[in-house]
């Protein structure tokens, strides 16, 4: 069964939930301006599923909140992530822990 993207603001924190697939994300990609504004962290110990377009829009939040001037880590993220990232070759500061 999938489950929906959801995500919230705490503070500096963005907080992701359900999957990060390439079905479900296009509203986090369309509202990532405004969903990044002032964020430091984004939280990924909700993400059940993560798959390569989800790592894009990962690393397209971290350098979105890189140019509002923001130093961006990604905390709770499971291996997977990583290890998607690692099988494109990906330099580790993309997705910043």
């Amino acid at each position: 069964m999938t489950q929906q993207l959801g995500w919230s603001r705490e503070g500096e924190t963005l907080l992701l939930s359900g999957e990060l697939d390439q079905d479900l994300l296009n509203p986090l990609w369309d509202a990532r301006q405004q969903a990044m504004q002032g964020v430091t962290f984004i939280d990924l110990s909700t993400i059940t599923r993560v798959d390569t377009a989800g790592v894009a829009l990962l690393m397209h939040l971290v350098a979105e909140g890189n140019r509002q001037g923001q130093k961006v880590t990604l905390t709770g993220a499971s291996e997977n992530v990583f290890t998607l990232a690692k099988l494109y070759n990906l330099p580790a500061d993309l997705l910043p822990r």
